[in-house]
């Protein structure tokens, strides 16, 4: 099988509970609640999105014809030996193209792998940590994992209708754009209200990192 890369680079996860740790991320193209262009945001499933997922253009991207070619990019950005390795598929929806293949392709060369993903496709096995970041208006296939993530305020999904899921954690992130300050305001109030969600900053837009 070949994949459709959009970057891979090494940086500090930004989000949740593997914040501040050392990562490669592998963003692959392509999403099936957005097409990723603008023309097409008003009728998406999802409209928030600020990823750019298009393409093969970003930093170490590209098309790669087998799971063994794209795993060494992955070694390749991590650029150095040692323990502690950890790769993160994320998209646009990793789970997309994200196989098995890929998976032990990666875990031969010693990474702890993790996905990003928006649940409407289950996870494969063999996954070290899953983050779910449900979206409203589309079916929530991957419902248990290590995190989940939502997007708030979504209309049309409650925390509530979600807090019962098979997760460790649980995470508000504020939806950000023009109302950022507004929304997190509002994520800080519901989680003193609900102990249960945590809130989720974006460190790594803070602090300036990819």
């Amino acid at each position: 099988m070949a994949y459709t890369v959009k970057e891979v680079f090494k940086t500090l996860q930004g989000e949740g509970a593997q914040a501040g740790r050392a990562a490669v991320f592998c963003r692959f193209s392509g999403c099936n609640l957005w097409s990723g262009r603008e023309d097409d945001r008003s009728r998406a499933i999802c409209q928030f999105c600020d990823t750019d997922f298009v393409g093969t253009d970003g930093v170490g991207g590209g098309r790669f014809q087998s799971a063994e070619a794209l795993a060494q990019a992955i070694e390749d950005a991590w650029a150095g030996a040692g323990r502690q390795r950890f790769v993160v598929f994320t998209g646009g929806e990793p789970l997309l193209q994200l196989d098995q293949f890929l998976i032990e392709a990666v875990r031969r060369r010693g990474f702890e792998v993790a996905v990003e993903t928006n649940g409407t496709v289950e996870a494969q096995p063999g996954l070290d940590w899953v983050c779910v970041s449900p979206k409203a208006g589309a079916p929530l296939r991957q419902s248990r994992g290590n995190e989940l993530k939502l997007v708030y305020p979504q209309v049309g999904l409650d925390p509530a209708t979600v807090a019962g899921l098979a997760f460790e954690h649980f995470w508000l992130q504020p939806m950000d754009g023009p109302r950022r300050e507004a929304n997190t305001v509002a994520a800080v109030e519901y989680c003193l209200q609900n102990p249960r969600w945590r809130l989720s900053l974006q460190t790594h837009k803070l602090i300036g990192i990819p």
